[in-house]
């Protein structure tokens, strides 16, 4: 029977019915004709007498034959060989295995395993007192032969008690089947429970099964001593993720169930953040031509050598599988890594290409596993028991010599008594529903039925759900409102030797019904990895972006295959495979591997700086130059140049240069909300004060010049304060205008974090652009002015004619100041206050030097000349002559 034509069968919930029942229809018509002939029949040593009989479905037998078996032709012969008929007695060699034949002993002896498991559990629950008192439990145990055709023949037979099965009637004389107990092919398995179902007989399967979402509406009988098969893929994927494997492949058959399985596999891989490089079922190469074999070893090969990935999960309920992979495997791919599921791991081996020295490649594996539970006196009992025991077969052909009665199972090597794994279950399984009948029958004891009362096998339903108890070793047995017997998985590593001896190391656990954060645990320093040093095997697409970097996805490729880029400037990733990079505050910067956060360094000219401290010494050696000016003017006040020059103004301008000088210093240093309110402002009206003292000398001289003319209106204005009224009205034109800009938008120091790379500039933000050019804009305008005055006078025939030097310091002045603004615009920073202090400087030096150099000459080298005789002589200089 193919996994289609099961599916086929009884997937649809409406025609799926009438399927179904013509399937049954089949079978029965199957089992009455192969009831006679065939090797499969009922075999009466698997049967125990009892007031109440436990039905059991154990795979003892594999089918034999090459076709599969067809609803539409029942003619088809399949036979079922007994895996078990071997001799137990030790002087006897066992069998050779054969590959893709008959199973390994040791094979043979865990099904039979099973066979004494329920045995051994049907005595001990008839030995105890405390359950079911007076009432014996019997059971009868058909062979799956791995088979859903033979389970389900074989279910009808139990049903009926008869070897030819009547559908509807049962021949048991003296008890009657109350349930179910087996461990199948998960589809298999749901055929057993829908037949089963339609007489209500609850059905509890000791192994790993799947189960659907609707399972519980369409079987509400059917009981899992595990969760269900998908429940440990959420112990698989926080494993991969716990040492960081994105990219790993996946093994399975061609089994239908285990491909759906493993593509499910797959999108859980998918949605905790993982990829899968491959899915790749492995087929049966026996029944494969050559050519094909060849052609499909080298395929699975080429996979698994070429594949970034070095972690590769195996899935199979096929124990074939992995003989064919350990065949095709080789010391290539000896460093991969190896995961298997619970199911896989539950199989066991059938042939001598499994045997330790034949598959290197697993070793290292690691594998989830099945609690192995204990179970008092079952080890003892499965060493000591006797081939007289009534389970056994001594009347196969060629084999009568054997059965002296004097074997036990201590006899067999190579027998493995040491681990159950699902014979715990199943033991646990059959107490389950040993204590559910016990419940059931207590309660209608206390209602004052015979305890020998029959009950339909529905009303035992209601009773397993409840049932609580616990095992010899303090488990806990009890079902979920799903049906599961809640469970956890062992996770262990297996590294086998040439020497046939196998190391078991147990490295984990997953729980699924403990608190998500709680349900995995690996002790990691217990993993042995097949890496120099010890250390934990890679498995990505991608390597991780480091600190610093962001990953690029190509959406052509799976989202574990990307690229590393550095973060952009002033961005930065403090984390592994960041998917952006985030900015930095404002006051900070990222470091060189832009992985954090630097504070900025805060840039301002300040007087340790060397370009500070030359411009601050520039200040002031300047204004003890302009001091010694004054000095010297204020001493040879009464002189002839002093006077002719009128010394008011000079002291005025002098005065203003000194303090222009002095400003500079405001503008070096931390900037705060004073220094930025004083400099330019103060800067703005100084420099008005020198120019606009400049400005009156200039028509101090064309008044003087003009009023010697005769009938000139000039004369009148000669010694008046005209020059000091100008002054304080062109420095009153300034004043508004700073005024407003400080009640209107002051400056303000601030942090400029944009101009410069990695910088924090501390500067003022002048408030408002228009104010500031507007206090540049006013001194140039009388800048201008007293160029062009004094521009227009430069020729007046005067001794000493101060119009000339006027002319050349304002052409000086402007020349700085025309040449300031580009400069300052195209700077940053500290250099933008570095510019601007150099031409105040370069400005007030210039007028200081142009004006007051020649006066300083003659005071100080050419006394000769500073008489108000030679001032007057040379009015006229052709009269020298």
């Amino acid at each position: 029977m193919t996994v289609s034509m099961l599916r086929q069968s009884y997937n649809n919930t409406t025609a799926g019915l009438s399927g179904f029942l013509q399937m049954v229809n089949a079978v029965i018509s199957r089992c009455q004709t192969t009831s006679r002939g065939a090797d499969y029949y009922i075999d009466k040593r698997f049967f125990k007498e009892g007031d109440l009989i436990l039905g059991g479905i154990i795979t003892i037998s594999y089918p034999t034959g090459d076709k599969s078996f067809s609803f539409t032709n029942t003619n088809e012969s399949e036979y079922c060989h007994r895996s078990f008929q071997i001799s137990f007695v030790s002087s006897v060699a066992s069998p050779s295995p054969l590959f893709y034949g008959f199973p390994h002993r040791n094979h043979a002896f865990n099904q039979l395993q099973h066979l004494l498991t329920f045995h051994f559990a049907i005595e001990k629950i008839n030995q105890n007192a405390e359950i079911l008192p007076n009432i014996t439990l019997g059971y009868h145990i058909i062979d799956s032969c791995s088979d859903a055709w033979f389970s389900l023949c074989g279910i009808l037979r139990i049903l009926s008690g008869k070897e030819n099965p009547v559908p509807g009637y049962t021949c048991y004389p003296k008890s009657h089947v109350v349930g179910f107990i087996g461990n199948l092919p998960s589809l298999a398995s749901q055929a057993i429970a829908r037949l089963i179902g339609i007489y209500r007989y609850p059905q509890i399967t000791f192994g790993l099964t799947e189960t659907s979402l609707n399972e519980q509406v369409e079987l509400p009988y059917f009981y899992h001593s595990y969760p269900n098969d998908y429940s440990h893929f959420h112990g698989l994927t926080p494993l991969l993720r716990l040492f960081g494997w994105s990219w790993v492949g996946i093994l399975s058959s061609t089994d239908e169930s285990d491909i759906m399985y493993c593509e499910e596999l797959k999108r859980e891989i998918i949605r905790s953040g993982g990829c899968v490089d491959f899915l790749e079922p492995i087929p049966n190469l026996v029944i494969l031509s050559s050519e094909e074999r060849m052609k499909t070893t080298l395929q699975i090969f080429d996979k698994l050598y070429k594949s970034k990935g070095n972690v590769f999960i195996i899935h199979s309920t096929n124990i074939l599988t992995i003989e064919v992979f350990c065949m095709i495997s080789s010391n290539i791919i000896d460093s991969k890594l190896y995961i298997f599921s619970a199911e896989t791991s539950s199989l066991k081996s059938t042939s001598k290409y499994t045997e330790p020295a034949k598959c290197t490649a697993l070793n290292g594996s690691l594998r989830l596993t099945i609690p192995e539970g204990d179970i008092p006196g079952l080890k003892h009992f499965l060493q000591c028991c006797h081939t007289s025991t009534p389970i056994f077969r001594c009347d196969l052909p060629n084999d009568n010599e054997n059965c002296t009665g004097s074997g036990n199972l201590s006899n067999m090597d190579e027998i493995d008594l040491d681990h159950f794994q699902f014979s715990y279950s199943l033991y646990n399984m059959i107490y389950a529903l040993a204590h559910a009948l016990h419940n059931l029958y207590t309660a209608k004891s206390q209602l004052g039925h015979s305890l020998k009362m029959e009950f339909k096998p529905w009303q035992l339903n209601q009773y397993l759900k409840e049932v609580h108890f616990k095992a010899p070793d303090g488990h806990e047995i009890f079902f979920d409102e799903k049906g599961h017997a809640p469970t956890h998985y062992d996770i262990i590593q297996i590294f086998q030797f040439s020497n046939f001896t196998t190391i078991r190391s147990h490295v984990g656990s997953f729980n699924p019904s403990a608190p998500k954060d709680k349900q995995l645990f690996v002790n990691q320093t217990a993993i042995r990895w097949k890496t120099p040093s010890n250390q934990v095997l890679r498995s990505v697409c991608s390597e991780s972006c480091e600190p610093g970097y962001r990953k690029v996805i190509d959406r052509k490729k799976p989202v574990c295959c990307f690229d590393c880029v550095p973060c952009s400037e002033g961005e930065y990733s403090n984390t592994t495979d960041a998917e952006i990079c985030m900015k930095c505050p404002e006051d900070q910067w990222p470091s060189e591997k832009k992985d954090e956060c630097l504070p900025r360094v805060i840039d301002f000219l300040s007087y340790d700086d060397p370009l500070g401290a030359a411009l601050s010494s520039i200040s002031i050696l300047l204004f003890i130059i302009t001091v010694l000016v004054l000095g010297i003017f204020i001493k040879y006040r009464n002189t002839a140049v002093v006077k002719a020059n009128n010394r008011n103004l000079s002291y005025i301008l002098l005065i203003s240069l000194m303090l222009s000088f002095l400003c500079t210093l405001v503008f070096i240093g931390q900037p705060g909300t004073l220094t930025c309110l004083l400099r330019q402002s103060a800067f703005g009206m100084i420099f008005t004060i020198a120019v606009s003292s400049v400005l009156a000398k200039t028509v101090t001289v064309v008044i003087a010049f003009r009023a010697n003319k005769p009938n000139s209106k000039l004369r009148k204005w000669v010694g008046t304060r005209v020059s000091s009224n100008l002054v304080l009205l062109c420095v009153s034109g300034e004043i508004v205008v700073c005024t407003l800009w400080l009640i209107i938008s002051p400056p303000f120091p601030e942090y400029d974090t944009q101009s410069v790379t990695g910088k924090m500039i501390l500067q003022c933000n002048e408030g408002s652009t228009v104010a500031f050019y507007s206090v540049i804009g006013y001194m140039g305008f009388l800048a201008l002015l007293s160029f062009i005055v004094a521009f227009l006078v430069r020729k007046v025939p005067d001794s000493f004619n101060e119009a000339q030097f006027i002319t050349f310091s304002m052409l000086v002045f402007c020349s700085v100041w025309v040449s300031f603004i580009p400069s300052y615009l195209s700077t940053k920073g500290k250099y933008m206050v570095a510019v601007e202090i150099f031409a105040i400087l370069a400005s007030s030096a210039g007028l200081l030097g142009c004006i007051f150099t020649p006066k300083c000459y003659i005071i100080l080298l050419r006394t000769d000349l500073n008489t108000r005789e030679h001032l007057i002589g040379k009015q006229h200089p052709k009269k020298v002559k």
